[in-house]
């Protein structure tokens, strides 16, 4: 069993869709991150770096897990699906993961973050970040241009991956001009695992009015 630790966000997303792929057990424990719940010292002994998502793992001592590429690399090893146990393709799975975990999900928490949240605008920080979105969009296009899903089968680079992308309209980015990678949320979207896991949780409320009303800074929205 799974105990899932999650918040309505990208990253959480990624695990919730991967536990539904997996077919795997687990109970939600939904986190308030603008309550901080976070931040107490019970969630630390888990996450200590006061993200989510992470997870307790029962049929393993009860490890804790946290940092979402690490949890979905823990899952597909359990479980035995979706990254190969052969060299050459878990690699090329493990280097999308990674794009996503370096790349698409940091840059796009901050496009989130100076575009959506800032009470004061930066145009200089704005446009670097949103510019880098739209380049490194353009690196999964041309790489699903090659292939269906972005290690040729559909693994956890593609659940990491999804619930960033699907929000790009939110973000303020366009992905006009970017057909493969289009086709590739198309197909991604019509997974009902996805659909799924999307879902998860249903008891946060992450809206924009409530980061307003609470105050919620640049930094602690960033997980």
């Amino acid at each position: 069993m799974i105990e899932f630790y999650t918040a309505p966000t990208p990253n959480g997303q990624k695990v919730s869709i991967a536990l539904e792929e997996m077919n795997i057990p687990y109970n939600v424990h939904a986190i308030d991150i603008m309550a901080d719940e976070q931040k107490t010292p019970e969630f630390l002994a888990i996450s200590p770096n006061g993200r989510i998502p992470a997870i307790v793992d029962t049929d393993y001592d009860n490890v804790p897990i946290f940092e979402s590429g690490a949890i979905l690399i823990h899952l597909a090893e359990k479980c035995g699906q979706f990254l190969s146990a052969e060299p050459g393709t878990k690699a090329t799975v493990l280097q999308w993961l990674m794009f996503q975990m370096a790349g698409v999900g940091p840059m796009q928490g901050q496009a989130n973050v100076f575009n959506r949240y800032a009470p004061e605008k930066f145009p200089y920080a704005i446009d670097r970040y949103m510019r880098e979105c739209r380049r490194l969009y353009e690196v999964l296009d041309r790489q699903l241009a090659k292939t269906e899903y972005l290690a040729g089968d559909y693994s956890i680079a593609d659940m990491a991956t999804y619930p960033w992308v699907k929000i790009y309209e939110w973000t303020g980015l366009s992905i006009d001009g970017l057909p493969h990678l289009q086709k590739w949320l198309d197909r991604v979207t019509k997974r009902p695992a996805v659909e799924e896991g999307m879902a998860v949780p249903i008891k946060v409320d992450m809206s924009p009015d409530r980061v307003a009303e609470a105050g919620i800074s640049a930094r602690k929205i960033l997980i």
